[in-house]
């Protein structure tokens, strides 16, 4: 679902030079021969003169030349500093990496930096730092010492780790008792780690690793169950791997995994109106709170919605603003985009919103 966007979605970012495609997409102009960045300050082509690319080689492949005038290829280099470092991370996801590092690979940090975050939405420090949380969490799950977890995850110091923990889970890692209710664990995905707490029959919670309000959920969660959520997994995450698995994949739009709404019955009605709305589909905050039978209530389905702490499934991200644009959410603007985008582009093919 996350390949390139419909081409009437590219060419109005390339109208209107939007900037968050950068790295993402390129267009070749068949009448001149030439590739361009979609930010490029020359004259815009006509719709059906534009052929679509991912990135400066398939567009090279296709026989299309490079822009003079906003270098594509150079954006090419951004996004191959992007590979390299991304597989470094990969194949020593421990490493403690600094600024200093990026100047010995002869990187610039401020290219890095912006070069990540069109990408992903967050620095390469910042990936770095995540990578290695998420080694932590693989470890207290296996039972490890949490001294052990700790050095393996590359954090020098204690209560760097506990701390570091604890912004992620909201509760420091031996607060993450064994034998409890509630369940845990890490989930990849294409826009980033999830955390995912379920028990033996649903989903409680499922969001980005980065959300500022992650903490807060957690710990109000947390204080719901009597505190009772430790590390682990159980048949309902991996149901929820395997539906988001599919999701990204685009061979599955829906979500069957059940999930237990913590909300007031206002929130609950709201959250209960987002499942309904299609894949490929999305309704202004007047149109939710119309469906619900509360039009003059617009700014406390805005809050129910920001509030939501089961992302995807209950799809927050399909509410944007009464003028079409892309407004309000905890994930990350970048991501809402990315996903409306992809689902659109996957209703398209299918013939229809699912």
């Amino acid at each position: 679902m996350l390949d390139l966007p419909a081409p009437d979605t590219l060419y109005a970012a390339l109208v209107s030079r939007d900037p968050s495609y950068e790295g993402r997409a390129l267009v070749g102009v068949t009448t001149t021969g030439i590739f361009c960045r979609l930010t490029c300050p020359a004259r815009k082509p006509r719709p059906e003169n534009c052929r679509w690319f991912a990135d400066a080689a398939a567009a090279q492949a296709a026989g299309f030349r490079p822009c003079r005038r906003c270098h594509p290829v150079a954006e090419a280099g951004a996004s191959g500093l992007v590979a390299d470092l991304t597989a470094r991370l990969q194949a020593d996801p421990a490493r403690r990496w600094s600024e200093a590092d990026q100047v010995e690979l002869g990187l610039d940090p401020s290219t890095v930096r912006r070069a990540f975050q069109r990408h992903f939405g967050q620095s390469f420090l910042q990936m770095a730092r995540t990578t290695r949380l998420r080694n932590a969490v693989n470890s207290l799950k296996k039972g490890e010492k949490m001294i052990d977890a700790q050095l393996e995850a590359g954090f020098e110091s204690a209560s760097g780790f506990r701390a570091a923990f604890s912004r992620l889970f909201g509760h420091a890692p031996h607060q993450l008792r064994d034998g409890a209710d509630l369940r845990a664990d890490w989930i990849d995905t294409p826009l980033g780690g999830m955390i995912a707490i379920t028990d033996e029959g649903t989903l409680h919670l499922l969001e980005f690793t980065d959300r500022k309000a992650l903490p807060e959920g957690l710990r109000k969660l947390s204080a719901m169950v009597g505190g009772r959520i430790g590390l682990g997994r159980n048949a309902v995450t991996d149901l929820v791997e395997q539906e988001l698995r599919a999701y990204f994949k685009g061979t599955g739009p829906l979500f069957s995994v059940p999930v237990t709404l913590h909300g007031t019955d206002f929130q609950r009605q709201v959250w209960q109106q987002l499942r309904r709305i299609p894949a490929g589909q999305t309704l202004s905050y007047k149109q939710l709170a119309q469906r619900i039978g509360k039009p003059n209530a617009v700014r406390a389905v805005a809050r129910s919605n920001a509030t939501n702490r089961i992302a995807l499934v209950v799809p927050c991200h399909r509410v944007i603003g009464a003028d079409g644009s892309m407004t309000g959410y905890a994930g990350g603007l970048w991501r809402k985009q990315r996903l409306i985008e992809a689902e659109r582009a996957y209703a398209a093919q299918t013939g229809a919103g699912l």
